[in-house]
């Protein structure tokens, strides 16, 4: 999977400082001074989101990094709020998008790194949540890759597996979406070449040829593709 701007994400309710009844009271809360800077983080991350938007990464990673500290605080303290786990886990990725877009892939693969718990946390929170399953998918493929490309095959395997039994269910639930068969053969591709599982190699390969055939392949799939199946480029 290339790496790509994030989807539009909806950012969260501005936190509230008044003491409602709570239905969990042993939940910690956040003090007066987390919540406004958490609102204010709200803020920076909508004005991340509109810079990346228009095309202004430096902009954007500045917004977001901004953002990024009250946000691992209201996380930090309640862990269980999924609302907030998944407002940092979006915030990571679309900061890690506009990095990328920059070029500084150190950074991006540290945000991914950092982001994949809580993703973890979301996609087992919300399991009918395909776009979270795919996201997350996404994040562990191209650490995987990153791991493959520094010849650490024993490191990268585990990230194409997880990716990949990700990517079945989404199959399994959609198998006509282009993206998602994508994802699926890009964890194909991925664990083909960290696994002596001649099933998994195959099934990598028939993949492609489908995919090839029927051009359905995007662009940074396709040289592994072709590469599988003996294809010519071009």
């Amino acid at each position: 999977m290339s790496l790509s701007a994030p989807l539009a994400l909806a950012t969260p309710a501005l936190a509230q400082d008044t003491p409602a009844a709570q239905a969990a009271p042993a939940a910690a809360q956040m003090t007066p001074a987390q919540i406004a800077a958490f609102n204010s983080a709200v803020t920076q991350f909508t004005a991340g989101q509109a810079a990346q938007q228009a095309g202004d990464n430096a902009g954007a990673v500045a917004k977001y990094d901004a953002a990024l500290p009250a946000i691992r605080t209201a996380v930090e303290v309640d862990p269980s709020k999924i609302d907030n786990v998944n407002f940092l886990a979006n915030a990571l990725y679309a900061d890690a998008a506009a990095y990328g877009a920059l070029g500084q892939m150190d950074k991006v693969i540290a945000l991914y790194g950092e982001s994949v718990p809580h993703w973890r946390k979301v996609v087992e929170a919300k399991p009918t949540d395909a776009a979270s399953r795919n996201i997350l998918a996404g994040i562990l493929i191209q650490m995987g890759n990153q791991k493959l490309a520094a010849q650490d095959k024993v490191g990268s395997a585990p990230l194409y597996t997880e990716a990949l039994g990700l990517a079945r269910k989404s199959a399994s639930e959609n198998a006509a979406d282009k993206v998602t068969k994508n994802i699926l053969l890009s964890a194909l591709i991925g664990a083909s070449q960290t696994s002596t599982d001649t099933a998994l190699q195959a099934e990598a390969v028939a993949l492609s040829k489908t995919m090839l055939a029927d051009g359905s392949v995007d662009a940074t799939n396709k040289p592994a593709a072709e590469a599988l199946t003996g294809a010519k480029a071009g």
